[in-house]
């Protein structure tokens, strides 16, 4: 029954429950039964089972009654434990205790329940959502099950919230993107994720890592099940799939196909010419400054997490953290002032650059990351382990440009892995409606 309610997504489903296939109780007792089965995944952080089923209780009857909320009326929903729920705490992925860090429950979680959404619970985070690779020493690394016999690494740093969407526990997951957390974590798990524009969604009510680069995304099955949530946010309309014949893809020249795993080049080459079939056009690009993203991150976000934390908190609790998030946060301690200024006032003429290219196409392509999930175990070896802190080489540029961006499962068979698109910030509904024709196409040629 899992796979059937929100493989064609939640439309399809919604339009189920009104034709009285099934019910909102009927649903989250299903979602409930396959968290529960599925605990070897370690993808939640906490469930309120009583809570969920007491809620969808209560749109049943509210529909029975003739009061319609709409499409997403008792919608499971997972939610990033960086993101205050209330009824719950907030542990950012983290032994020490910083739930005063995050403030009260925020719009986007108010907006949600008001559309008549279902929180199931809080999912899994990397430790203060530092991390790419998923793995949380803290508080365990969510299984990513696309391979259950092999623990492979879910990508970060919404790990839990990928895997519960992959793994058809809810069909809907909130994540967070600073440097790639969302479309990451999507791309290893095979499913959609969407890194909104920045300040597009509000963020408030949620741990702040960089108040710089944070964005708050959706997790989910289809692109037309973000469009839902992008039309829920901002109020604009369901965006209209475009034409992809004269469709320009836009194709960087440097960075963003360095080093490409030979699976992930395979299911590229294909999908790209998936598109050209269908009469898109290819468009070369310069733009070199991709590459500045590893000397920016360092400078922009582990000072504006340590300003979230405190230095002294931090110092306090350092001992007790992932050894890896520790580190990398501790590497704000050195960054200056100047440094920090210096990087600011450079991604702002990145972003102006980044820009301009538009003028030549309608939107950026590449692998969203360069490699698949690689097992847990291979991040004791230093090699494989650099290889796997990799996965946000085609990520971070679009962060420190301000692009919104998609990623879209693109594999056939094997280990999952993602095509991104990315536009300028602000312009997410013309994403969505590329997204689209782009996914349609993929999964004809897929099926």
């Amino acid at each position: 029954m899992s796979d059937s309610l929100f493989n064609a997504g939640i439309n399809h489903w919604a339009q189920r429950v009104r034709q009285g296939e099934l019910t909102f109780a009927d649903t989250v007792q299903t979602c409930l039964t396959l968290i529960e089965g599925d605990q070897s995944l370690d993808a939640w952080e906490a469930v309120n089972t009583d809570t969920a089923l007491s809620a969808a209780s209560a749109m049943d009857a509210l529909l029975a009654s003739g009061t319609d909320l709409g499409v997403t009326m008792g919608l499971p929903l997972a939610v990033k434990d960086l993101i205050r729920v209330d009824g719950y705490p907030v542990t950012n992925g983290s032994n020490a205790d910083t739930d005063d860090l995050v403030g009260p429950e925020g719009t986007v979680i108010k907006t949600m329940k008001r559309a008549g959404m279902i929180v199931m619970g809080k999912t899994k985070t990397v430790e203060f959502a530092l991390g790419v690779t998923g793995q949380n020493t803290s508080r365990g690394t969510p299984w990513n099950p696309n391979d259950r016999a092999v623990h492979r690494l879910p990508g970060g740093s919404s790990s839990g919230s990928a895997v519960a969407v992959a793994a058809h526990h809810v069909p809907l997951a909130l994540g967070t993107d600073t440097g790639g957390s969302v479309r990451i974590p999507a791309a290893f798990n095979g499913i959609v994720g969407h890194k909104t524009s920045v300040r597009l969604w509000p963020t408030d009510g949620v741990f702040s890592l960089s108040n710089t680069l944070d964005s708050i995304g959706p997790l989910c099955r289809t692109v037309h099940d973000t469009a839902l949530m992008h039309t829920l946010i901002t109020g604009e309309p369901i965006p209209t799939p475009v034409a992809l014949k004269g469709l320009r893809l836009g194709v960087p020249q440097e960075h963003f196909f360095d080093d490409l795993d030979s699976n992930v080049a395979m299911d590229f080459e294909r999908a790209l010419a998936d598109l050209i079939n269908a009469g898109a056009v290819t468009v070369p690009i310069q733009f070199p400054e991709a590459a500045e993203r590893a000397s920016l991150f360092p400078k922009i976000v582990p000072p504006e997490l340590l300003s979230t934390l405190g230095i002294e908190r931090f110092e306090t609790i350092r001992a007790g953290m992932d050894p890896v998030t520790a580190g990398r946060a501790a590497n704000g301690l050195t960054v200056t002032a100047v440094e920090y200024q210096s990087a600011l006032r450079r991604q702002r003429e990145l972003i102006e650059k980044a820009n301009a290219t538009f003028s030549q196409v309608d939107c950026w392509i590449s692998p969203t990351t360069p490699i698949a999930a690689l097992p847990l175990k291979d991040l004791d070896d230093p090699a494989l382990n650099q290889r796997a802190l990799n996965a946000s080489w085609n990520t971070q540029p679009g962060n420190i440009t301000e692009f919104c961006a998609m990623s879209l499962p693109m594999h056939r068979s094997g280990l999952p892995s993602g095509f991104q698109i990315m536009l300028p910030h602000g312009q997410d509904a013309r994403l969505i409606a590329i997204s689209a024709s782009v996914e349609a196409r993929l999964n004809a040629v897929r099926s």
